[in-house]
């Protein structure tokens, strides 16, 4: 069976950050699944060697290495694996991060805005700052950078969380204005909370079961419930198809309506 050119990334080298589990892990699914030969990175290389198991016993080209992205050399390094194992990068998907403890502005200490800059701020600059020149000089490739909903508004208890993922979106704008004329494409994708990891692994408050805390979460949503990764996922794909050739600078919201309102 012809596969959907739109969702055929047959021969594409994909680059993925925080591979390991979530929204990495399943994307770097859906995209081996397509076809894509993979470079992925995480800090967590027991999982990341578990995932490239799985997608190599079903037929997927795929090598990892260590990345911390909050290091600019780690960064580097990935993506010369990309050069070196397939040849050039066509697609990067800077997707690490990690969540705050819920506090109040006036609880977050420096080292906690400095962890959320590094990993969250930093960790995207850097992976921008060595995919770019690569795709530039190919003149053709397509960037993905994931933001937030809180992003693109107000987050209260996690202004350190807001803060960088607000930053991620001032440099997808700039480098998709800086590399058009290249033809190379650079989004950002911002999601509701989403069950993965980093949401159903967040410390709730004291007497509330993990449950009724996600229920708290899916209240100030039209849809009244938390985004499966599938869902965000999807939109991800789509905003990395081959076809979407037209749109760049883009932050897309996939949040059940939130921002409607």
């Amino acid at each position: 069976m012809t596969m959907d050119p739109m969702l055929d990334f047959s021969g594409r080298v994909a680059l993925l950050t925080g591979a390991a589990s979530g929204l990495g892990a399943a994307l770097a699914r859906e995209l081996g699944k397509r076809g894509a030969r993979l470079v992925l990175g995480d800090v967590n290389t027991t999982a990341l060697d578990q995932l490239a198991d799985e997608l190599g016993g079903e037929g997927v080209e795929v090598v990892t290495r260590y990345c911390d992205v909050a290091s600019e050399k780690d960064s580097r390094e990935l993506v010369e694996l990309a050069r070196k194992q397939f040849g050039h990068l066509d697609i990067a998907v800077n997707n690490a991060g990690v969540a705050p403890p819920m506090m109040s502005l006036e609880e977050t200490d420096e080292a906690e805005l400095d962890r959320q800059y590094s990993i969250n701020q930093k960790g995207v600059f850097f992976g921008l700052r060595h995919q770019l020149p690569v795709m530039k000089a190919a003149r053709s490739g397509v960037i993905l950078n994931v933001s937030s909903m809180a992003g693109l508004g107000g987050a209260p208890k996690i202004a350190s969380y807001a803060a960088a993922k607000h930053a991620v979106i001032g440099l997808t704008k700039t480098a998709a204005i800086e590399s058009a004329g290249y033809g190379v494409r650079v989004n950002a994708i911002c999601p509701f909370f989403t069950l993965t990891p980093m949401v159903t692994g967040i410390e709730t408050p004291e007497g509330v079961s993990a449950r009724e805390f996600q229920a708290f979460l899916a209240a100030g949503c039209p849809m009244k419930r938390l985004a499966e990764p599938n869902e965000v996922v999807a939109a991800m794909l789509m905003l990395l198809s081959p076809a979407m050739t037209y749109v760049t600078g883009q932050a897309l919201a996939v949040d059940g309506g939130v921002s409607a309102y």
